[in-house]
C-alpha cells in the first residue's frame, strides 16, 4: 500500500480527511463521518516506512525533534493535501487533509451574497470563525480569489502551512508560510506591513502580538482577512478584547470598534438526506449601532442587534438554522443540537 494510491483513493470518494493509525485499516472522513476503509490493518513498522516515504530527510529530522509535523503535500496535477505526523503511544501517525485544487466560489459555497461586499472592503478587518474543519479555509480562497479576479492589489497570505495555490490574475499575490519563509505569524506580519501589501491575510490569529499587529494593519489602510476559532460573531469580540491586558481593553475596543468590518461564522451539517453537508452561516456587519456596542463592550446585545439588521445582510445562526430546517436542507435534531436558544427556537 502506498500513500499515493490512499490519496487518490480519498479525491475519488470525495473524502475530506484520510487518517492513518495504527491496528486500524486507513480511516476516511466523508460528509463529516469517519468510516474505515476494508483494506488491510496497518502494522507500526510499515505506518512508520509509509509516512517517512513522504518526509523530507530536513523534514524527518524536524520530527524526530519536535515530535509534530505539519506541512503540505501535493500530487502533480490532482489535489493539494495539508499533512499532521505526530506520535500516539510511540507510533507514528498521519491525518492528511485534502485542499481541492480548484478554488471554489463565493456562490458555489453557498456563502451569503454580503460576503463579496465584504471581501470587496477597501480596508478593515474581516473575520472568519468556527471550529475546525468548517471550511474556514475555504472561505477565505473565495474572498481571495474574488480579489484576484477584481482588483488590482498586492495580497500578503501567511499560512501555516500554505493550501490553496493561487495564480496571479490582476493581483500579486504572496503565499508565505510560517516556519518555512518566515518563524512566526506575529514576525510576518509586523514585516508585511513594509512590503507594500494592499490585502494581508492570517491564515489564523493566535496569540496577542498576532492579533494586535493585525488591529493595526486593518487601522492603517489595510484590509485584513483573518481566521479564529470562536464559534460565533459575540464572543469574537470578547476573544479580541480579552487576550489584551486589562490596562489596554478600553483602547482595543476603540481600535476594534473602528476598524471591524463584519464577522463571518460557519459550520458544516449533515444533509437530512444522509448525503453531503450544509453550510450555516452567522453574518454579523459593522454597523454603526454595532461599532457602538462593542465600545461601549455591550457585547450580549450584539445578537439582538444582528436580528434587526436583515437589512444590511446581518443573520444569527438560529435564524440560518430555522430556514435550512424549513427547506428540509437539515434534521430538526441537527438544527437543535446547534441552537443557541432553544425556548426562542421552538416558538419559531
Amino acid at each position: 500500500m502506498e500513500i499515493r494510491d490512499l490519496l487518490l483513493m480519498c479525491i475519488e470518494k470525495n473524502a475530506s480527511d484520510l487518517h492513518l493509525t495504527e491496528n486500524e485499516p486507513p480511516i476516511l472522513r466523508i460528509d463529516g463521518r469517519l468510516l474505515r476503509t476494508n483494506l488491510e490493518i496497518l502494522n507500526k513498522p510499515d505506518l512508520k516506512k509509509m509516512l517517512y516515504s513522504v518526509l523530507s530527510n530536513s523534514q524527518k529530522e524536524i520530527f524526530e525533534r519536535e515530535l509534530e509535523l505539519d506541512f503540505s503535500l501535493a500530487l502533480p496535477g490532482l489535489d493539494r493535501f495539508r499533512v499532521n505526523i505526530h506520535l500516539q503511544k510511540g507510533s507514528v501517525e498521519g491525518a492528511f487533509r485534502r485542499i481541492p485544487i480548484e478554488i471554489p466560489t463565493v456562490e458555489k459555497l453557498g456563502l451569503p451574497k454580503i460576503i463579496t461586499d465584504l471581501a470587496r472592503k477597501p480596508n478593515g478587518l474581516v473575520l472568519v470563525t468556527g471550529p475546525t474543519g468548517m471550511g474556514k479555509t475555504t472561505t477565505l480562497a473565495a474572498m481571495i480569489d474574488l480579489i484576484n479576479s477584481e482588483r488590482e492589489c498586492l495580497v500578503t497570505c501567511i499560512e501555516d502551512p500554505i493550501e490553496f495555490i493561487y495564480t496571479n490574475k490582476k493581483s500579486i499575490i504572496k503565499q508565505r508560510e510560517v516556519y518555512a519563509d518566515t518563524h512566526s505569524f506575529a514576525q510576518a506580519l509586523r514585516h508585511a506591513l513594509r512590503q507594500d501589501p494592499n490585502v494581508i491575510v492570517v491564515g489564523e490569529m493566535r496569540d496577542l502580538e498576532t492579533i494586535s499587529t493585525a488591529l493595526t494593519a486593518a487601522e492603517t489602510g489595510h484590509l485584513v482577512l483573518a481566521t479564529l476559532h470562536t464559534p460565533d460573531a459575540p464572543q469574537t469580540v470578547s476573544r479580541i478584547i480579552d487576550v489584551f491586558p486589562p490596562h489596554q481593553q478600553q483602547q482595543v475596543k476603540l481600535q476594534l470598534s473602528d476598524c471591524l468590518q463584519g464577522v463571518v461564522s460557519q459550520l458544516l451539517l449533515p444533509h437530512a438526506s444522509g448525503k453531503g453537508r450544509v453550510l450555516a452561516t452567522e453574518v454579523m456587519v459593522a454597523t454603526s449601532s454595532i461599532r457602538n456596542l462593542i465600545r461601549e463592550q455591550q457585547i450580549e446585545q450584539i445578537p439582538t442587534a444582528m436580528q434587526t439588521g436583515l437589512q444590511y445582510g446581518m443573520n444569527t445562526m438560529d435564524g440560518c438554522l430555522k430556514t435550512l430546517m424549513q427547506k428540509g436542507l437539515i434534521t430538526l435534531d441537527v438544527a437543535m443540537s446547534k441552537i443557541k436558544n432553544k425556548e426562542e427556537f421552538k416558538q419559531l
